[in-house]
């Protein structure tokens, strides 16, 4: 996704357990996963509300034209 390996993941572990400490590291996982599902929930939705938005106006344009 961005490129990421092991390597620079181990090193943003050792980096996120000298900053936070050991006991906060799992806290902050969940805090970050449960943002990125939120993101792509909220993504969903507004594509989903576009799709929506785009059958009515093809519906519109059909029932003027016939």
């Amino acid at each position: 996704m961005f490129g990421l390996g092991v390597p620079e993941l181990i090193l943003i572990l050792i980096i996120g357990l000298v900053i936070f400490g050991p006991g906060k590291l799992p806290d902050i996982g969940k805090a970050f996963g449960k943002s990125i599902r939120e993101f792509k929930s909220a993504e969903k939705g507004i594509e989903d509300k576009n799709t929506i938005e785009a059958k009515a106006e093809i519906k519109e344009k059909t029932k003027d034209e016939g």
